[in-house]
């Protein structure tokens, strides 16, 4: 998180994340001549990914995840890899980069959930991060037989329960628990193995976890969601959130919201990374920056957008004109069961540019509402450095348009620039993503300091 300079000064390190996905983060990324269209499923365009991400020592990289069909398939890739498994993969194709996965609380239960995330963070020698998220899709509540999803609130009750479980399982071994007495023939301290015997509104389990502590404590805690709700639930639990905001006093409000609420739930604002993604377009002039959006652009299908932004605002992509305005009904804001946060920043984005529904998909193309910025090395650069000393982020979550190409150009000319100015690493310092993040390895709960 922070470093020492000659002068003896301590001074904030930038922490950088590569969110990954398939053959870009543009809806149309895949279709781009020298896009493979089918990444998603080619385990060399992953590998080949995570290697240039720990070739730049990026801090992690991140998997999005939800457990259902993207859309319907017609327009853009709609499947991918369980990301759990993916990560096993890609921790024996790399030695430091972090790697985090979303996994929805809701379809899963805590036990075997905090059994596959603490083997991953075994089989990585401790880089496992869980991105947690709640699943605001109706369509993935359909897969679990389930009429609708649980309400917003309910999700996120469920969560705090789930994740007191899973810190509980984890904690459920101690470091002292195996003895591996071969002389004695005794090998673990049954003491020092602690059932639970949770019982809780949404989860009844007994515990102890049938694999050991992870070597990080937990795996690295991330959040994403940017509601109340979900903002408390990041004040109390998150170690690191991603987070999209389109610009910089959004982001700033939002930095300062986020450490005020985690420092009035008794932690250390400093313990929490808010990462805000940008998805950069580069190019060696604006001119040459700005013919790469717009060759991207003129790739996307209307009709795709539409469906992504009714799917937001819950609605029909009928109910939307292109060359108008947002409807009234959408902005006046209706409460939503999915997205709210999500559909908020449209809102605004919509009625701060006064964007047609043309315009707006357009703006969402590229990040689905994330900050995109067009420009040079040096201004791609300036943007960041401003949003991380200006009180806006601990630094970004990189969403390139395309993979691998809009990375290794990030890597080659953006990255030399914010390395000279002492803000990111030249080599990793530890070994493990909490390391990477200065964060500690939490106490165990259950540990006792006598013999």
């Amino acid at each position: 998180m922070s470093s020492v300079s000659h002068t003896g000064e301590r001074r904030r390190r930038l922490h950088l994340n590569a969110f990954l996905m398939e053959a870009g983060h543009h809806e149309a990324a895949w279709r781009l001549p020298h896009s493979d269209p089918r990444a998603d499923f080619d385990l060399r365009h992953w590998i080949e990914l995570a290697r240039l991400a720990e070739s730049a020592k990026f801090d992690s990289l991140f998997l999005a995840d939800g457990p259902a069909l993207n859309g319907t398939g017609e327009f853009r890739p709609p499947g991918q890899l369980e990301p759990l498994t993916l990560l096993t993969v890609l921790s024996q194709a790399t030695s430091r980069i972090g790697l985090i996965a979303t996994v929805s609380s809701t379809y899963n239960e805590p036990y075997n959930l905090a059994r596959r995330l603490a083997s991953v963070d075994h089989v990585s020698g401790g880089r496992a991060g869980w991105n947690i998220v709640t699943s605001a899709g109706a369509d993935e509540a359909a897969n679990f037989g389930l009429v609708d999803r649980p309400d917003h609130a309910l999700r996120y009750a469920r969560a705090d329960e789930f994740l007191q479980v899973a810190k509980a399982l984890w904690d459920s071994w101690e470091s002292e628990a195996v003895v591996a007495d071969k002389a004695t023939g005794r090998y673990a301290d049954p003491a020092r193995l602690h059932r639970l015997d949770h019982r809780g509104t949404h989860f009844s389990v007994a515990g102890p976890l049938n694999v050991e502590r992870p070597p990080q404590g937990y795996p690295l805690l991330v959040q994403a969601g940017s509601s109340e709700d979900g903002k408390e639930f990041a004040a109390r639990h998150a170690e690191a959130i991603f987070t999209a905001h389109r610009t910089y006093e959004r982001a700033a409000a939002f930095y300062a919201d986020i450490k005020a609420r985690t420092r009035a739930a008794g932690r250390d604002p400093d313990g929490v990374i808010v990462l805000p993604g940008i998805v950069p377009y580069i190019g060696s002039t604006v001119a040459e920056a700005r013919a790469l959006a717009k060759e991207f652009d003129d790739l996307r299908v209307p009709e795709y957008g539409l469906r992504q932004l009714a799917s937001i605002f819950e609605t029909e992509p009928s109910v939307f004109e292109l060359d108008a305005p947002l409807p009234d009904f959408v902005l006046a804001r209706p409460k939503l069961e999915g997205s709210q946060s999500r559909s908020d920043l449209i809102i605004e984005l919509a009625v701060r540019e006064k964007l047609t529904v043309r315009q707006i998909i357009s703006r969402l193309g590229g990040g689905r509402g994330h900050f995109e910025f067009v420009g040079t090395p040096e201004q791609v650069a300036d943007t960041i450095i401003a949003w991380f000393e200006g009180g806006a982020a601990d630094g970004f979550n990189i969403m390139a348009p395309a993979l691998p190409s809009g990375l290794a150009a990030f890597v080659e000319h953006v990255l030399p620039i914010l390395r000279d100015k002492g803000l990111f690493r030249e080599e990793y310092e530890g070994t493990t993503l909490r390391e990477h993040y200065g964060l500690p390895v939490p106490a165990n709960q259950f540990h006792r300091s006598d013999g």
